[in-house]
């Protein structure tokens, strides 16, 4: 007996000195890292303190060990240590998004555990070998977009099995774009604003034109744009011009019959020049007419899960706000402040009509000369940034489908809208009015969207959505959401939007609710689409829509702020992503609730119990059926039972 105790011993004391010794791998490897960079502001990362405990800058932490490096916005430069990383055995994701990096991509397939890699917004550049991705099936998210990349995109990157994120915008990519070999998967996607040529493959069709945008060498069927014989690609990837047996035969055959035209290239009559001359000063003057309808259609881009992605301003766009200040302060000073009238240039045609004065008026001559960034696209449209001159920001919502109605039906619900006042709600400051599309204008919020904030740069922003400040946001949405049902008793779904992507955070985390009340604006045809609340069972099950409907809405978002998880019902193909509904519901049945909880705010909490009891309330607001989910008003008194 005393021999059994022993080994037991033993094995308890390899097991605590295994433990100390993987601890101590992930600081050494961290400080290994630190050294490879350049203006390091990594106060915390010290030695002899545990990274996890101590809560290193950006280094998120699961179960005592190191899973994810979120180093963004740093001014980080110098030579990212791979071989550091490798030593980081239960690393899933690295972010070093907004920094000052050069040179070729590092060699991130050596961590073929990865799973999520963000680069965005550094100074990468050249090739990247058509290989590099091979070893890294287990890769979901690759950002990889505003550096300097060029050469073809790797093939090896198209074939991941597992990739449902893909940001490649803002590069330089050219040639042809491979075959997509997972299409199922993948549900947002950006190749916009690069040197692409060919034709876009099928295996890319169910997205948007804005995802190819700026590509002015493709072409394809969701261009709207024929492709030349050259151009057109099988869906293998490979172009019916690229393969030279043909392309030179057809080359020689060319050369033979222009040899014989020449002469007839010369007697091309005047009248066909003159006539030619004619058509391009027409097309000139049209275009010079539509500039300013057309100034907007750089809004569209790409579907980033149904959600705006907040992007900082570059300071080379901060200056040039900076220098347009004066002219926009002129053009602010013409306007009248008055509200629900109509600002902007002459004839009312691109107008804005103010429906909340309270930053100040402005017109579309301001949104003109504004310093603008496209952030996404969402439910109702694709959106973006302008920062005006007299350094007002604000979010410009283009909105195709808010066409039920006809102009003076729209201008009333929407001044009625812009007359709502509260703390958790976004009233529009303005809106602007064509039969093609709308567009509506918000103040933006600078610390971004909820879902932006849970699920994107998981870095120090996150860092700051503890508990109570997690209760605080579930609080305030209930509260918005109560007002909203107020307002609009009448409507048969009062908001009918509400998801995490429409639920914006100002500097003190106090969420605010946006797109609210646009059922009744919108084209009957694409509402099961573009709102939300259609995605309740009764919509699916019986296409019947209620009040109810939000109250499913509420519970999933309660559901994913609590867990951390991404919920598969916002995925418009209803693929990927987690069936948080379900998944609560049956760990409620097993008593395994606690379970589910988001690690960053279980760990160490004495409120597991608050915890739990607002689990269930998300549960009890998701029921199938409607009858038995929790009235509103019910639902936001037990909410605010919940104390930290």
């Amino acid at each position: 007996m005393a021999a059994v105790r022993f080994l037991l011993l033993l094995s308890l004391l390899a097991f605590l000195t295994a433990l100390s010794f993987s601890l101590s791998d992930d600081e050494k490897a961290l400080l290994k890292l630190k050294k490879s960079f350049t203006h390091a502001n990594l106060d915390s990362w010290v030695s002899d303190s545990d990274p996890c405990q101590k809560k290193w800058l950006g280094v998120q932490c699961s179960g005592g060990s190191v899973v994810a490096l979120h180093l963004t916005g740093l001014q980080l430069s110098g030579q990212i240590d791979v071989q550091a990383l490798l030593q980081i055995r239960g690393l899933k994701a690295v972010s070093f998004i907004n920094n000052s990096f050069t040179g070729s991509i590092p060699e991130f397939n050596n961590l073929t555990t990865l799973r999520a890699i963000y680069l965005s917004q550094n100074h990468f550049s050249g090739e990247i070998s058509n290989d590099y991705f091979y070893p890294m099936e287990n890769l979901k998210k690759v950002w990889l977009n505003e550096n300097k990349f060029s050469g073809k995109i790797p093939d090896s990157l198209m074939q991941l099995p597992s990739l449902i994120e893909l940001h490649l915008e803002s590069n330089q990519f050219s040639g042809k774009i491979p075959r997509l070999k997972h299409p199922e998967v993948l549900n947002s996607l950006d190749l916009s604003d690069n040197k692409l040529q060919g034709e876009i493959p099928a295996s890319f069709s169910k997205f948007e034109v804005s995802a190819f945008q700026g590509n002015d060498g493709l072409c394809g069927r969701i261009l709207s744009k024929e492709c030349n014989e050259t151009d057109i690609s099988d869906d293998n990837g490979e172009s019916s011009g690229s393969k030279v047996d043909q392309s030179d035969k057809k080359g020689a055959s060319s050369v033979d019959k222009s040899q014989g035209s020449d002469s007839n290239v010369v007697v091309i009559s005047i009248a066909s020049i003159a006539a030619v001359l004619l058509l391009v000063i027409v097309a000139f003057v049209m275009a010079k007419r539509r500039r300013r309808e057309d100034d907007f259609s750089i809004l569209s881009k790409e579907p980033l899960k149904e959600e705006v992605l907040q992007v900082k301003v570059s300071q080379a766009q901060s200056t040039t706000t900076t220098t347009k200040r004066k002219t926009s302060e002129t053009s602010r000073r013409s306007t009248s402040s008055k509200k629900g009238s109509s600002h902007g240039s002459k004839g009312g045609g691109a107008d804005l009509v103010m429906v909340n004065d309270e930053k100040g008026a402005f017109g579309m001559q301001d949104l003109m000369k504004a310093a603008a960034e496209v952030l996404g696209n969402g439910g109702l449209g694709s959106a973006y940034k302008a920062v005006m001159g007299n350094g007002l920001a604000v979010v410009v919502k283009r909105m195709k489908e808010l066409n039920r109605l006809g102009k003076e039906a729209f201008d009333a619900e929407m001044k009625r809208i812009g007359k709502l006042r509260h703390p958790n709600i976004l009233t529009p400051l303005a809106y602007h009015s064509k039969k093609e599309e709308k567009l509506v204008v918000s103040e933006y919020m600078p610390k971004g969207s909820l879902s932006y904030v849970l699920h994107g740069d998981r870095g120090n922003i996150h860092a700051n959505l503890n508990w109570p400040t997690r209760l605080k946001v579930i609080k305030g949405i209930a509260d918005g959401l109560g007002f909203i049902h107020a307002e609009f008793a009448t409507y048969e779904i009062p908001h009918g939007n509400l998801k995490s992507s429409n639920v914006l955070l100002n500097d003190d985390y106090i969420p605010l609710l946006s797109d609210f009340a646009f059922q009744p604006l919108t084209s009957p045809d694409s509402l099961p689409q573009r709102l939300f609340a259609y995605k309740s069972p009764e919509y699916l099950q019986t296409q019947q829509i209620s009040p109810k409907s939000d109250v499913y809405c509420l519970g999933v978002l309660i559901l994913e702020i609590i867990t951390g998880k991404f919920p598969s019902q916002y995925l418009n193909n209803g693929k990927g992503g987690i069936d948080i509904v379900h998944w609560v519901q049956t760990a409620i049945l097993e008593d395994q609730a606690e379970d589910l909880i988001d690690p960053e705010i279980s760990q160490g909490s004495s409120s597991i119990d608050q915890m739990v009891q607002l689990l269930r309330i998300g549960a009890a607001c998701t029921a199938s059926n409607p009858d038995q989910r929790l009235p509103l008003k019910e639902a936001i008194g037990k909410i605010h039972e919940v104390n930290p």
